[in-house]
């Protein structure tokens, strides 16, 4: 089981090709933020990766972060386009806490979606 290491939260097993964002809201208690449902139409579940960050991305997670400006800015990802295939650091900087809004979203499908097409970064 890969090893998922949130800064300030501590360390989680998770089970193999969960969905980030998902082990982050499940596993380690986080109040991760997925505004859209986990469809990649928005960056409110942002991540920024201190080690670990995959080589590979979605089609749908390069797309959104090129439009918003932020693709290739220091670690920075989508949580709900991410597996956990493996260990990995992250800080959670995308929270529910502070931001006015009543929930954190929808929660997201336990598969990627959309159907992830991949490509590098």
């Amino acid at each position: 089981m890969p090893k998922l290491t949130v800064e300030g939260a501590g360390s989680f097993e998770v089970p193999a090709d969960k969905r980030l964002v998902n082990a982050l809201t499940d596993d380690a208690k986080i109040d991760q933020l997925h505004a859209c449902g986990g469809f990649a139409r928005c960056t409110t579940c942002r991540v920024q990766f201190i080690t670990g960050e995959p080589e590979q991305m979605t089609e749908a997670e390069k797309q959104v972060l090129t439009s918003k400006g932020l693709l290739g800015q220091s670690g920075l990802r989508l949580s709900c386009q991410i597996l956990c295939d493996h260990d990995m650091e992250v800080k959670a900087i995308s929270r529910l806490a502070g931001t006015g809004r009543a929930d954190a979203g929808k929660r997201p499908e336990d598969a990627i979606t959309p159907p992830p097409v991949w490509t590098t970064k």
